[in-house]
């Protein structure tokens, strides 16, 4: 029987009790139709898991904490997201299949071609979103350590952000080399840079290109945004990661 695992804000501490959000209660009791006394795992993103018991005071949900496993099941890959932002669902997608597929950070980026207009206030609530998003993702896939989802920023500050060194690939149907062939190459950092719906300016291809980014293609076929990132990940991750063993 699979044990349902639940992420947990507060550091988890065995032997205590760590309350549980209404909204998180109902889903495992109305939903899942878990009882008191079902066992859960629970993990807090700072590594490991710890065993669980569901527990319920009148309307109020909590779990005590057990033994800490140190288990982890991350790729041994540093993989950052540059994600043109899709639309609605595609993007939520986007983030819950990247966190399966154990990319270290998703950064949302805007673009000249990005079709959903993400004012200062939109930021926030779709961070909040993704990051939720991702928190699912690893409460399913068994990830204990929670992929950061950072806010949308425009393409060239985050470029400017990112730290020297490793492999910057830009994934273009046109790209002079396969993205197989860097994966081999591979030494350090990744960083994956995928376009919007309508694909890259040329002048954000300069910029990018400038900035050390060198343009792969992933096949002879045109792949949507959604489709594309998700594609090169699990590309790397079968040549350097742990999806090869």
């Amino acid at each position: 029987m699979r044990v349902t695992r639940i992420h947990v804000e507060q550091e988890l501490i065995p032997g205590k009790g760590v309350g549980l959000s209404e909204q998180a209660g109902l889903h495992l009791t109305r939903v899942l139709r878990l009882e008191a006394g079902t066992p859960v795992t629970l993990f807090d993103g700072r590594g490991g898991e710890y065993a669980g018991t569901l527990e319920r005071d009148g309307k109020k949900f909590w779990a005590r904490v057990g033994a800490h496993d140190p288990v982890e099941r991350e790729s041994p890959l540093d993989i950052t997201l540059l994600q043109g932002v899709a639309r609605g669902e595609r993007m939520d997608l986007i983030v819950q299949k990247a966190t399966e597929l154990g990319v270290t950070r998703i950064v949302p980026v805007l673009t000249e071609r990005t079709v959903v207009k993400v004012d200062a206030q939109k930021r926030e609530r779709k961070l909040g979103h993704w990051q939720a998003v991702a928190i699912a993702a690893c409460e399913q896939c068994g990830r204990n350590r929670v992929p950061a989802v950072e806010t949308p920023i425009p393409l060239h500050e985050a470029i400017a952000r990112l730290p020297a060194g490793g492999l910057r690939c830009l994934l273009a149907a046109d790209g002079q080399a396969a993205l197989a062939a860097a994966a081999r190459e591979v030494r350090g950092p990744v960083v994956l840079l995928i376009g919007p719906e309508g694909g890259l300016a040329d002048a954000e291809r300069h910029v990018a290109g400038t900035s050390g980014f060198k343009a792969y293609r992933l096949g002879p076929r045109i792949l949507r945004t959604e489709t594309a990132g998700l594609a090169a990940l699990a590309a790397l991750q079968s040549v350097a990661g742990d999806l090869s063993s």
